[in-house]
């Protein structure tokens, strides 16, 4: 009893002289707690709402992370009761960003098993099946809180909390590394390219997502391909005039642009995009990139490199493509998403670098129109994902 008063203590009930006074400065303390969640979940929401179609699985897994991580300050409320209110905000607040990651990304998983379009039959399932656990694991608590000595042991039940969130969690892994989706992310993408780049197939929906790691991001798979980053800042990177002029010559008919770092012990590669890129412009890069990784020559020419490996990927992607539809999958939802930056080109007054602010760029016919002999510049610009 004495641990629940010095909860009530904690947002204030018995602070204050006056009955009426001490509930209303409980009630705002209450709902601050509460508001600092609620103010999680709207920048979750207004923040990554672009990043739950790529990759559901990934994320459905973090947000249990997340939500066990906020657990654990309800748990350390029983050790440090004065704190009670702080404590209990900070685990709010990472359960309101936890469940932020999930229901949508939980959305995404319910649509992929509404096959014939019924997400409402889905969902209806689906929360029937939630109330279900939910009722059993009621009772089990139930149970578990009748055991004598089980409450007033706080290790015993710290050690009871971790055995149950520890199996919740492998359980949810395992469900999750289940799913099959037929549509292509970076990590699928990934996984494609270098079997076929390889062996010249691509498997099946089946293997590749048992192949994929639900926990891993794409951005420190090998080999390292950076998406959207700006000329000015690669710096292991030749930006001379003439190797500029050698690039924009040599991706002419494609719609970004890859360069190399040229370092032997840590090849990385950069790959900006053009006006009208699309996802297949974003596949086509990692495919590229997959071919000089495995065919790189650190003593060859670097743009002779880059033309065989165009010309490779010329000649067989297609080829990929053919396969993909042959192993069933979407070609026509291409989940690549990543920042972008878009090269815009011409001859404003300014030596080879970038757009200096005096040159207020309004759209691409307007930058082309300001026309200077002293040569080429690129201008790199972040525009959102296709």
């Amino acid at each position: 009893m004495s641990r629940y008063l010095l909860h009530l203590q904690a947002v204030g009930v018995g602070s204050f002289s006056g009955s009426t006074a001490a509930a209303s400065a409980a009630a705002i303390r209450w709902v601050s707690k509460d508001g600092i969640g609620a103010v999680g979940r709207l920048f979750i929401g207004g923040r990554f709402g672009n990043l739950f179609d790529d990759d559901p699985k990934q994320w459905r897994m973090y947000a249990d992370f997340i939500g066990s991580a906020g657990s654990i300050f309800d748990l350390t409320t029983q050790l440090y009761p004065a704190y009670f209110l702080p404590l209990a905000s900070l685990g709010n607040l990472t359960k309101a960003i936890a469940r932020g990651l999930k229901d949508p990304s939980f959305r995404v998983i319910q649509n992929h098993f509404a096959l014939s379009g019924n997400l409402g039959e889905v969902a209806a399932k689906e929360e029937v099946w939630e109330v279900v656990a939910q009722l059993a694991g009621l009772g089990l608590g139930i149970l578990i809180l009748d055991t004598p000595g089980l409450v007033k042991s706080y290790p015993v039940l710290l050690s009871t909390w971790m055995s149950v969130r520890l199996l919740h969690l492998w359980l949810r892994y395992e469900s999750l590394s289940v799913l099959q989706f037929n549509t292509i992310n970076l990590k699928r993408a990934r996984i494609l390219v270098k079997s076929h780049v390889l062996h010249s197939t691509v498997p099946g929906c089946k293997d590749c997502n048992r192949e994929e790691n639900i926990l891993t991001w794409s951005q420190f798979m090998k080999p390292e391909i950076i998406f959207g980053f700006p000329l000015e800042k690669m710096n292991d990177v030749d930006r001379s005039h003439f190797m500029v002029k050698a690039f924009l010559k040599l991706y002419a008919n494609e719609k970004y642009i890859l360069m190399v770092n040229q370092q032997p012990q840590d090849l990385k590669f950069y790959v900006s995009f053009k006006v009208g890129a699309t996802s297949v412009s974003v596949l086509r890069s990692v495919w590229q990139s997959f071919w000089l990784s495995e065919n790189w020559d650190n003593k060859g020419n670097v743009c002779d490199q880059l033309g065989t490996s165009l010309m490779e990927l010329e000649n067989k992607f297609e080829d990929f493509l053919q396969k993909l539809k042959v192993a069933e999958w979407d070609t026509q939802k291409l989940n690549l998403k990543t920042n972008w930056v878009v090269l815009y080109y011409g001859h404003p007054p300014c030596d080879i670098g970038f757009m200096p602010a005096s040159c207020s760029l309004q759209s691409e016919d307007r930058f082309l129109e300001l026309a200077h002999p002293r040569g080429t510049v690129i201008v790199n610009k972040i525009v959102s994902c296709r």
